[in-house]
């Protein structure tokens, strides 16, 4: 297992409390559904909660930048590649796919409300008032050694992401009515704690994800750890507070071997988000009977 210290992970979950109050989304202290997502889930106050590179967010950026670090080393020279990635619970971000989009000619992005769909094509189309990913394609490519190559690298993202589609975890086909070959890899990251209400719900969308891939395919996921809850904007969103061996024996549990797992606590100022942590790990898919 790779391991890294406490400190080098900034926060993933950082309100402010000068903003005032919080107002959950959750109805009667329940775990936010997905209708309250499709409702109150705002991807322009999510993406300058947690992109922003301005330096206003500096845990934010430092978090960020260890997700693109481990994503070079994933699919980067001598990593996972393929003919197709499906990544499931996009939000309204590309960054998860920026060292993918050069090792894989065909990718789905996919998310389970429409404001978020809608953010992604923004972008895929350059229409007017798209986010500005620049700062972190800059990143991605530094990593690659090339920081030059950023508007490169967009142009080639746009080619390879093929289609945005609706997903739903929880489907024996998370992307129903949308049917898919069997994909090389699928990829979710910071979705499923978001997406699930208890462990066996987390368990069940796993073994969904599983049938998503081909025997051999590769499972690509980051979980944050022990988090019950957190913000967009001024309202609270609910997580699955999840500890790293019952993630570890859900990927088992769902057919895979582990490749890599790494993890990393990381102690929160914020009471309610003390103890945090994330879990990365890749997983390949066991041939079938």
């Amino acid at each position: 297992m790779l391991e890294v210290e406490p400190g080098e992970l900034g926060a993933l979950i950082r309100p402010d409390r000068q903003e005032g109050a919080y107002f959950r989304a959750t109805m009667e202290g329940g775990f936010t559904g997905g209708d309250e997502y499709q409702k109150h889930f705002l991807p322009r106050d999510y993406l300058a909660t947690y992109y922003s590179v301005d330096g206003s967010h500096l845990p934010e950026v430092k978090m960020l930048k260890f997700y693109l670090e481990c994503l070079h080393k994933t699919f980067g020279p001598g990593g996972l590649q393929g003919d197709t990635l499906i990544d499931i619970g996009s939000g309204p971000t590309i960054y998860q796919v920026l060292a993918a989009c050069e090792s894989f000619q065909d990718i789905t992005l996919s998310d389970f409300t429409d404001r978020n769909r809608e953010e992604l094509e923004k972008w895929l189309k350059k229409e007017p008032g798209a986010y500005d990913w620049t700062p972190v394609m800059k990143f991605a490519c530094e990593l690659e050694g090339n920081s030059g190559r950023w508007q490169e690298k967009e142009e080639k993202l746009r080619a390879v992401v093929k289609r945005v589609l609706k997903c739903d975890v929880h489907l024996g086909n998370p992307l129903a009515p949308a049917v898919l070959p069997p994909a090389d890899c699928v990829l979710t990251f910071l979705a499923m704690e978001c997406a699930c209400c208890s462990l066996d719900a987390y368990r069940a969308a796993l073994c969904n994800l599983a049938s998503l891939l081909k025997p051999g395919g590769h499972l690509v996921t980051m979980v944050t750890l022990r988090l019950s809850s957190y913000m967009v904007g001024k309202r609270e969103f609910s997580c699955l507070a999840l500890e790293k061996e019952e993630v570890e024996q859900a990927v088992l549990d769902a057919g895979f071997d582990v490749e890599q797992l790494l993890y990393s606590l990381r102690s929160y100022s914020v009471t309610s988000a003390a103890n945090t942590g994330v879990c990365f790990i890749v997983a390949c898919k066991k041939p079938g009977p």
